[in-house]
């Protein structure tokens, strides 16, 4: 009797898993649908999805639209494509990124490790960064910006990343240095070594958890933002102001199949740091977590 109902508990969790994993399966299509019909017209010439089934393969295959969308498509007045404004991104990002990490990096050491009078106040102003919505900031930092004359520059918009950014950044490292022993930094402070070598020596390379998720954070915003680069780019456009540009500049008939083409290159990039890195941000997560 107990064999029979060892069997039929087996097949239940079978069936159970079977289910589970349709289930799952049914979901995963349904969210990748949207990225299917992008990729597919993407790849069709503008008569097939104007006079066709946006749901089918094309009939004929074609990366013109992805080359207009690239360096040939009319945005403003210049016949220009997303290719300058894609490297104005990677100029703005790849500085943006990394300023805000460090600095954030150092903050949590300090705030953490090195403990003074206010810090507590100080941690609480920089939490309090992170729910400032954007547009509070447009005015009071167009301010700032034309005073220091990096108004329409990338220099510019690193600045605006890096300020908005080091609120989210220190509370990353702020959490996660707060689970690390104490005692290890005080015993480096007797034997000799001084505030940045116990930061580069020791804390610096227990980061790398908390590291990968600020990166992606940091990324997937700046990279993804249009607010900011709308208001304080000027003629210094990031990717997501020339794709809306790319889109808007169409007259008369719709080129759907350049705008998808152009809309998959803006989203590449955070794509493929998801791909490469994104088993770290949870497990980076998790880390952080465990004492705040």
């Amino acid at each position: 009797m107990s064999a029979i109902t060892q069997d039929t508990a087996i097949r239940t969790g079978r069936v159970t898993r079977m289910l589970i994993y349709v289930t799952l399966l049914v979901f995963t299509l349904f969210y990748l649908l949207p990225l299917f019909v992008m990729v597919v017209n993407s790849l069709k010439p503008l008569s097939e999805i104007t006079g066709g089934n946006m749901m089918s393969l094309p009939k004929t295959w074609t990366i013109e639209p992805w080359r207009q969308a690239w360096s040939s498509a009319q945005i403003g007045v210049e016949p220009t494509g997303l290719k300058p404004y894609f490297i104005n991104s990677i100029l703005m990002v790849v500085p943006a990124v990394a300023i805000s990490t460090v600095l954030g990096a150092l903050n949590g050491y300090v705030l953490t490790k090195w403990s003074f009078r206010g810090d507590k106040i100080i941690f609480g102003l920089l939490l309090l960064s992170c729910f400032i919505p954007f547009q509070i900031v447009l005015i009071p930092m167009a301010t700032v910006l034309g005073k220091l004359g990096l108004a329409g520059s990338i220099p510019g918009l690193i600045l605006v990343h890096v300020v908005y950014g080091i609120g989210f950044s220190t509370l990353y490292y702020r959490n996660y240095y707060a689970s690390f022993p104490t005692e290890l930094v005080r015993a480096a402070m007797i034997d000799g070594a001084g505030f940045f070598r116990i930061f580069w020596r020791i804390m610096l390379p227990i980061s790398g958890p908390i590291t990968v998720v600020c990166i992606i954070w940091q990324f997937t915003n700046i990279w993804n933002d249009f607010l900011f680069g709308a208001s304080f780019g000027g003629q210094i456009q990031p990717m997501t102001v020339a794709l809306n540009n790319l889109v808007q500049s169409s007259t008369g008939v719709k080129e759907y199949n350049v705008h998808f083409a152009g809309a998959i290159l803006a989203a590449l990039p955070t794509l493929l740091v998801y791909i490469v890195a994104g088993r770290y941000f949870v497990r980076g997560l998790m880390a952080g977590s465990v004492k705040g």
